[in-house]
């Protein structure tokens, strides 16, 4: 471990002298906000970030392991959807005076839970919509709205979000899907940064291979 000390998940500022970096998970305390170990975010007060998450609706904003979040990046929840099956948008129950009482939840546009996976890296002032799924590995670019489902390993940007490409090709896709990293125990992952920071990846792919085949 470096200097003697080992990655803590639970340490609020892993970054020594900076206050502007925080690892997620242990700043949490809204039970439908769920991070994972090591995904950080650039910025303090994440729960900030996750807007419309009323407690009524249900919905869980759920984030893997080793996820890098940049500033600006927000999450908006289903509460945010207007009734779409009525002639009028316009919500009359949740303003003063008007005499109209809050729709079922079916008659609203529910999407679901909003999950993103593993080592997902979300570029500056991205906003990212009710009930998308976000693959592992995926990279978001700076001030995308992302809108629908993104793949493992695809780079998506722009408003709405597209594809760029994928980051590498099916098999080595299929390869780290199946290896998932992120689940090691901190010693092995730390001494598998050489192969996590490599650019050979055909040396990488030959190394998963082996890797998967001892277990």
């Amino acid at each position: 471990m470096k200097n003697g000390i080992s990655p803590n998940p639970n340490k609020v500022f892993p970054v020594n002298g900076f206050k502007t970096v925080t690892y997620v998970k242990p700043t949490l305390k809204n039970p439908n906000i769920i991070v994972g170990d090591f995904t950080y975010f650039s910025d303090t007060f994440f729960e900030r970030h996750v807007t419309h998450n009323l407690e009524s609706y249900g919905d869980k904003l759920i984030i893997g392991k080793f996820c890098q979040i940049a500033k600006g990046v927000n999450f908006v929840m289903n509460a945010a959807n207007h009734q779409m099956n009525a002639v009028s948008t316009f919500p009359f129950y949740i303003l003063e005076g008007w005499n109209q009482a809050k729709p079922p939840l079916h008659e609203m546009p529910i999407k679901g839970d909003t999950i993103v996976g593993n080592d997902v890296w979300i570029g500056e002032n991205v906003s990212i919509l009710p009930g998308v799924k976000i693959g592992d590995g995926a990279i978001i670019g700076m001030n995308s709205v992302v809108g629908s489902n993104v793949e493992p390993y695809t780079i998506v940007a722009g408003n709405p979000a597209k594809v760029i490409r994928k980051r590498f090709d099916s098999e080595l896709i299929d390869l780290m899907l199946k290896w998932q990293w992120w689940n090691f125990n901190i010693e092995k992952i730390d001494s598998l940064i050489p192969i996590l920071t490599s650019s050979d990846l055909n040396a990488v792919k030959q190394f998963i291979k082996d890797d998967l085949a001892k277990t």
